[in-house]
């Protein structure tokens, strides 16, 4: 490649003896992106077409499981061709997309889980009032607010970093983040304050406020009857599972950025894996279990399966012996 090229694309250098392995990486990497497909939209459909749960906390959750598709789609063709590649490139304008798109969909999930949070506190601490403070405006302000707000703090690193030259063309990763500015030849202070200004936004203030609310949903309901502690359990512990795991990979993310941490490349593979493989299918699995009205409705889907298959299956061994 001529110098123009090279300053274009970049070496993705976070795949661990990929010539070796790469049709295992690729039959894992497909199997994740199927299943991230197939139970999440599994529970958008539960969602979708039962009307007792078209209300916000199943909004919100609709919402979460959106990301986790859109991220997946926009990240695993890339990941799929890389690793049948011989060489694990990409350019420099698609890194920083992949980089957009991480901290967008990233921030929209920590909103999210706050707007879910409000709506338990409400819901618990406040019953007779819900109906008039949770409306489908309300619902709607929040959604537009969750995806509105992180797209616009997102969006300012990538066009001051758009034009920035780069002295080193190998990422030690498999997908771009914020960690691509270690490539800039010349650090941007004003990059690293606003990076301060948009973790705490987004990461931070969203997190804080979550634990205010489920300390004040805890402590209302225990001193409340065993029938709304159980209820404040069963409702809030999803989210809070979901909010501690996600929690952990941004704040790898954020160390490998902001303390020029240098951890094995085994271990960025994990983390990275982590992100890409095992968040997308954390969040149906947990609101598929943990929930109970979505539990309910799964576990009716699959006996209605499992019913279906059997009657076809008994037919055509009747037919066969016909």
């Amino acid at each position: 490649m001529d110098h123009e090229l090279n300053v274009t694309y970049i070496t993705l250098d976070g795949y661990v003896e990929v010539n070796k392995y790469r049709h295992v990486y690729f039959a894992v990497m497909l199997a994740a992106y199927v299943l991230i497909l197939c139970s999440n939209f599994t529970i958008l459909c539960i969602i979708v077409s039962h009307t007792n749960l078209h209300e916000p906390m199943y909004v919100f959750i609709a919402a979460l499981l959106i990301n986790s598709v859109l991220y997946s789609t926009m990240i695993y063709p890339k990941l799929l061709t890389d690793v049948l590649s011989k060489k694990q490139v990409i350019s420099y304008q698609t890194c920083l997309f992949q980089w957009f798109l991480y901290y967008f969909l990233g921030g929209s999930e920590f909103f999210l889980l706050a707007a879910m949070a409000y709506d338990r506190y409400v819901s618990i601490c406040k019953p007779l009032q819900y109906p008039t403070i949770m409306t489908k405006t309300a619902v709607g302000v929040f959604l537009l607010l969750a995806w509105l707000l992180p797209v616009c703090m997102a969006a300012v690193p990538i066009v001051l970093s758009a034009n920035t030259k780069l002295c080193s063309l190998t990422f030690k990763g498999i997908i771009c983040s914020s960690a691509v500015q270690k490539l800039h030849c010349v650090k941007s202070v004003l990059l690293r304050i606003y990076g301060l200004v948009a973790l705490g936004a987004n990461m931070l203030f969203p997190v804080l406020f979550i634990a205010f609310t489920y300390a004040r949903i805890f402590i209302i309901s225990y001193r409340s009857c065993r029938e709304v502690w159980t209820k404040a359990a069963q409702t809030c512990l999803p989210h809070l599972l979901v909010l501690i795991y996600f929690s952990c990979l941004v704040t790898f993310d954020v160390l490998i950025v902001r303390l020029d941490a240098n951890f094995p490349k085994s271990v960025r593979l994990i983390m990275a894996l982590q992100t890409v493989v095992c968040h997308p299918l954390f969040n149906p699995v947990i609101y598929g279990l943990k929930m109970k009205e979505i539990n309910k409705h799964l576990k009716s889907l699959l006996r209605k399966m499992v019913k279906r298959c059997w009657t076809v299956g008994f037919s055509c061994n009747n037919k066969a012996e016909m």
